[in-house]
């Protein structure tokens, strides 16, 4: 039996450093998990209350998500260190929830792609029918067509029938060219789609999802397959150490 133990020590302590090192690039993750939740939280709210139907958790969920994997990072490399089975069981199951929960998101975003593009589509239409230039939808408007160099939801005609227009015109930045553009152009039918950006948001918005769901999916898929290298690390590791104590009784 002692033979038996010098052979597993080896296998143990290669184990135990593949695991921790494992642990360690988890909690990186769940660094950076946290990192875009709170970017998203205070940053791109205004953005998100354009795509979402209603106030939206998916930045709460991102910061709980961070928090956790960084708790449970830091469990997994004390539970690898100490060398505890029921520690290195409990975050092997941890592993295993993470990478379900993974798996169904990346599995959902993309089936229902199309419903996430018809509700930016009626969302984005409400923001642009009730814009004021004040409200914070209206400012997420703005902001959206200048960075995407975009105006409206399909073309600059959405404007036409907006609460902003018959007063105001189409909003400034719908301009092509801030210096070329002014108010008086603005409310002039004929004049304004000379001015202005003659792509609507939408397109490009639905473009850029289509576009990156199959990168957004192999991340997915590609994070969710190291966790189930975590969990098997930590349950070989687990079984080692059970069965390497209980040939020492």
């Amino acid at each position: 039996m002692a033979s038996r133990r010098m052979e597993t020590k080896p296998v143990i302590t290669c184990l135990k450093t593949l695991l921790v090192v494992y642990s360690f690039v988890f909690w990186i993750t769940g660094a950076i998990l946290l990192a875009v939740g709170l970017w998203g939280k205070f940053m791109l709210g205004a953005y998100i209350s354009i795509i979402a139907d209603s106030s939206t958790n998916a930045p709460y969920v991102l910061i709980g998500t961070g928090t956790c994997i960084i708790v449970f990072g830091l469990f997994g490399c004390f539970a690898t260190c100490r060398g505890s089975p029921w520690m290195l069981k409990l975050y092997a199951m941890f592993l295993s929830l993470i990478f379900l929960a993974e798996l169904v998101a990346g599995i959902s975003g993309f089936v229902f792609r199309h419903e996430i593009k018809g509700t930016f589509q009626r969302t984005f239409s409400e923001a642009v029918k009730n814009y004021n230039s004040q409200d914070e939808r209206s400012l997420a408007v703005d902001n959206v067509q200048r960075s995407l160099k975009c105006c409206g939801v399909l073309n600059y005609t959405s404007w036409l029938s907006s609460i902003w227009f018959p007063n105001n015109g189409i909003p400034p930045s719908c301009c092509a060219s801030i210096s070329d553009c002014n108010s008086s152009d603005l409310r002039n039918v004929t004049i304004a789609p000379s001015k202005v950006h003659q792509q609507g948001c939408y397109e490009l918005v639905t473009d850029f999802i289509e576009t990156n769901m199959g990168i957004i999916a192999g991340v997915t898929f590609g994070i969710a397959v190291s966790q189930s290298f975590g969990m098997l690390l930590a349950c070989c590791l687990s079984r080692l150490i059970t069965a390497n104590q209980y040939e020492m009784v």
